[in-house]
């Protein structure tokens, strides 16, 4: 069965249809240049409602070696959450930031996302053996100021067979619909599938009809 995220939830309502329509996990964004960003405060107040309600949590953020704005209260906010099923890294880190992430949380599990253009590009996963996971998104524009949410696919047949090693899964992204997510599944060979701006009826507000069509439409795939 394909895992299913609902990925830039910024509120309650949007939550909770996510969840009864079936999803697997759940996504809140602490990118603030994101237009899917929620402050520190309400991605804990809806992390203890998704934990509630049994689906698994993962945080999209950025890190960096050495700090960068915002990255100690991004510290306070893993530390006082321990019940985050992962932490999203999708801020263009390094081997050498992801390296030094893995440090100061070693019980935090580590979704690293990369973009994909070419197969090659699937070669940067050997640069990150501390992660847990991946992400393959479409690269972001150029210019773009952040570098997911831009609801750009790739050639999924890039990803047809792929296997990171060492057990490791990896989850589908960008540009996914509830009319295309089947076909990109059936292409990629994809276990697991996020969706965020595909599912929208405006940046940050979630239409449940196309939630539901979505979850429906990759669970009958998979």
């Amino acid at each position: 069965m394909v895992s299913v995220k609902i990925c830039g939830l910024t509120n309650e309502s949007d939550l909770r249809n996510a969840i009864e329509a079936g999803a697997d996990r759940v996504g809140f964004v602490l990118v603030a240049s994101s237009p899917r960003h929620v402050s520190f405060e309400k991605a804990s107040e809806l992390v203890g409602i998704a934990n509630e309600a049994g689906a698994d949590v993962w945080v999209v953020a950025g890190w960096k070696a050495g700090g960068a704005p915002g990255q100690d209260a991004l510290e306070a906010f893993i530390s006082e959450t321990p019940e985050l099923g992962a932490i999203q890294l999708h801020g263009g880190e390094t081997p050498a930031d992801l390296a030094d992430f893995a440090r100061r949380f070693p019980l935090a599990p580590i979704v690293k996302a990369i973009g994909i253009s070419g197969r090659r590009d699937l070669e940067q996963v050997e640069d990150y053996p501390k992660a847990d996971e991946f992400l393959f998104d479409a690269k972001p524009p150029k210019g773009a100021t952040r570098e997911g949410g831009h609801g750009r696919a790739f050639d999924w047949s890039i990803l047809k067979g792929f296997d990171p090693g060492d057990q490791r899964e990896w989850t589908l992204s960008g540009g996914l619909t509830p009319e295309n997510v089947a076909d990109a599944i059936r292409i990629s060979g994809a276990q697991a599938v996020d969706v965020s701006s595909g599912v929208e009826a405006s940046p940050g507000i979630k239409d449940p009809a196309k939630v539901a069509a979505f979850i429906k439409a990759a669970k009958a795939a998979g």
